[in-house]
């Protein structure tokens, strides 16, 4: 039984496209997560304490490997604590400072400029060549991005007005694009030491917010339900999709990666339906056609490659 297990995840770590597709299947179950979690745990509980399960579980399974694998490491152990720290603490931080002064709209309008500032990053710092094709593909998916946020309601997008809320979203945004180009250049070392050094920066980072919370009176206890977000949030959004994200970057790199990002907002409004009862309409199926029609425009060639 371990031995085909093994197996299967063997066959799965070498296929980029279903690596990043389930990464951001659960970062869209997040969302759903979060809005659970309303009034159940308090957020910067869930960030400080999913990563310390996260990484009570490495130090479980992975003591021995790390110390195998830590020469390798250590040259990059600083860069690879501020690509933690940066990319999911702060992230974290101005994501849900920022959520705190802006509209749903803008939240998904602003992420959905994500594949275009990795594209753009990787041109400017590596001279990553941007085709046409993959121009049109990130406009595709940012145009599914515009209809799902506003809900096929093309004056929403005209009558958007911009706040300091949507200014911290879009620090957030381009934070997670420099984390996203920052793994470009890893340690030759394997995915998981790798990433239990970035969950472990992320921990310690993490620590001074979740302080200023309970100091301002703004923490409280979960409650049962907030525990079963806080489990699903440690074990899927924050370990597996991150394992499955780094390696998809490893594998096709930052600017290809980058490109699926937007099926969170997508699968995020999908799960929504299914799991919160919230009705389907035409738009969402018209948002899921673009962002994969824009994806297989910018992977176009790859996928052909692929399937020979």
């Amino acid at each position: 039984m371990s031995t085909a297990l093994a197996g299967a995840m063997s066959r799965l770590y070498d296929k980029p496209y279903l690596l990043i597709g389930l990464s951001t299947l659960m970062w869209g179950g997040n969302v759903i997560a979060g809005r659970l979690a309303v009034g159940e745990i308090s957020p910067m509980s869930v960030t400080c304490i999913r990563w310390f399960i996260v990484c009570f579980i490495f130090s479980l399974i992975l003591r021995r490997q790390l110390a195998a694998e830590w020469p390798s490491v250590r040259p990059y152990w600083r860069k690879l604590a501020l690509l933690g720290g940066v990319g999911f603490t702060l992230f974290n931080a101005f994501f849900y400072a920022g959520a705190q002064y802006t509209s749903a709209v803008n939240m998904a309008v602003l992420q959905g400029t994500f594949p275009a500032l990795v594209i753009l990053g990787m041109a400017l710092l590596f001279g990553t060549a941007i085709t046409t094709l993959q121009a049109f593909g990130v406009l595709a998916t940012f145009c599914g991005v515009g209809i799902i946020a506003s809900k096929g309601e093309l004056s929403t997008l005209l009558n958007l007005t911009f706040n300091r809320g949507d200014g911290l979203l879009l620090l957030a945004t381009i934070i997670f694009a420099g984390y996203t180009i920052g793994l470009r250049d890893r340690p030759r070392a394997s995915g998981l030491v790798v990433f239990a050094v970035l969950a472990t920066a992320a921990f310690v980072t993490s620590v001074p917010f979740l302080a200023t919370e309970i100091l301002m009176g703004a923490s409280y206890w979960p409650s049962f339900k907030g525990i079963c977000v806080l489990t699903y949030v440690a074990i899927g959004p924050s370990l597996l999709a991150q394992i499955f994200y780094l390696r998809g970057v490893e594998l096709i790199g930052p600017s290809r990666t980058g490109v699926f990002y937007n099926l969170v907002p997508v699968f995020g409004a999908l799960l929504a339906i299914v799991i919160l009862g919230e009705p389907f309409h035409l738009y969402h199926a018209l948002a899921f056609i673009l962002v994969l029609g824009g994806i297989w425009l910018a992977e176009h060639k790859s996928l052909l490659a692929a399937a020979r």
